[in-house]
């Protein structure tokens, strides 16, 4: 008996946890803002303006993860991607949410919040692109192996960037990534509803988060 048939086959990563954790996280931290008054105050420019720069932030996050699931949705465990998105990182998928992470905490004019889940999110993805790699290497071998040495694992790098002229993608996939988008995009109407309130004495000021 070879010591291949001892080992148990590879099994790819159970995925469906990590976004739950995120998206408890968000909404735990959007609870927080109920009693937090951001530093910067509320209707200032400069409040306004990091306000903006985090809603970028969540744009890039959603649209990045739509154009990332064109070259992944339906194909994630059975083949080695490494066009598009994935030629420059190989997690662009985490890359993007992290970002629209980050932006849900600048909405809110909060430097502290913007990192607070921007790190959760690091981590929990970062947790999650580890197990994935055991799944991929032991599946892909050495195909993958090349690959992962030649691409950054989290931050992108545009210089390697490589595609393919036509790219066939998932319908199922991309609308269900679309979804997920719009938990992010829902956290910008329900942030500008928690400062009005505030703004206007329905909520109480208990501290202030820088």
């Amino acid at each position: 008996m070879t010591s291949a048939s001892l080992n148990p086959a590879p099994k790819p990563f159970d995925q469906r946890k990590r976004m739950v954790v995120v998206r408890v996280a968000a909404l735990m931290a959007v609870l927080l803002l109920l009693f937090a008054e951001p530093f910067l105050a509320e209707g200032s420019q400069a409040h306004e303006f990091v306000e903006m720069f985090g809603l970028g932030l969540v744009l890039i996050c959603v649209g990045g993860r739509l154009w990332s699931t064109l070259y992944i949705g339906g194909r994630k465990n059975s083949e080695l991607i490494s066009m598009g998105p994935f030629s420059m990182t190989q997690n662009p998928l985490y890359f993007f949410s992290t970002l629209g992470a980050l932006g849900i905490g600048l909405i809110y004019g909060s430097v502290l919040a913007a990192l607070a889940l921007g790190l959760a999110s690091f981590i929990v993805f970062r947790v999650t692109a580890g197990k994935e790699a055991e799944f991929l290497s032991g599946k892909f071998g050495d195909a993958y192996e090349a690959y992962r040495r030649k691409t950054p694992r989290f931050w992108p790098n545009p210089l390697l960037f490589q595609d393919n002229a036509e790219r066939q993608f998932s319908t199922h996939a991309l609308k269900r990534t679309f979804y997920d988008g719009l938990f992010f995009l829902a956290l910008f109407p329900a942030i500008e509803t928690i400062e009005y309130l505030r703004m206007n004495g329905f909520l109480p000021k208990l501290f202030v988060l820088f």
